[in-house]
């Protein structure tokens, strides 16, 4: 990724939404990015919604079970007040925030706030999920990941819900769903 070069010495913000399917490498990339970031020296917040507490109630957890330490919350204008001082901002699943979450990340930039996002860019039905569009239209940097779809082997951009629950919200993991390519997905 190519960052522009800062001569004024001003401190500059920008906004990277990393997206994808289920079991794409999402949160993986998230913490990875996260991580370089404290080995730098930078002052780094993570936050993750309260809901998600599929692997740990507090830490940031990717399917491959690597972690880093977040903070949940219930509403995204909490960050604004838990992220003074911070050089980089940590959103995982960013598609559980409320409406105000882009606006959460435009603030930041604005003060000169590195802001990170990862979050599935499409529900279940391939529909457009949550507040994940508008991020995308935002970003600075965009990185959209693709998992291996379970059923040919080809790249996966949908996650596919094994079960018939309906319901856009569905917290669950490989016994729920499973990463399809598009023509599998609609072959079901």
């Amino acid at each position: 990724m190519f960052i522009e070069p800062n001569i004024s010495g001003e401190r500059r913000g920008w906004i990277e939404v990393i997206c994808g399917s289920m079991f794409s490498g999402k949160t993986e990339e998230l913490i990875r990015r996260l991580k370089r970031a404290k080995i730098a020296n930078l002052k780094v917040e993570i936050f993750k919604p309260a809901i998600d507490v599929r692997y740990d109630e507090n830490n940031v957890v990717s399917h491959d079970a690597n972690a880093i330490q977040s903070t949940p919350i219930d509403n995204s204008q909490t960050i604004l007040l838990m992220a003074e001082g911070v050089d980089v901002v940590g959103i995982d699943e960013a598609q559980f925030f409320d409406d105000e979450i882009r606006h959460v990340c435009e603030t930041l930039a604005l003060r000169g706030v590195r802001v990170i996002v990862a979050g599935l860019d499409m529900d279940y039905l391939g529909r457009p999920f949550g507040q994940m569009p508008y991020l995308l239209s935002i970003a600075d940097y965009i990185t959209k990941l693709h998992a291996i779809c379970m059923r040919c082997g080809n790249i996966a951009n949908v996650s596919f819900r094994k079960t018939a629950q309906e319901g856009q919200v569905l917290l669950g993991e490989k016994e729920t769903y499973e990463p399809r390519c598009r023509k599998c997905a609609h072959e079901n």
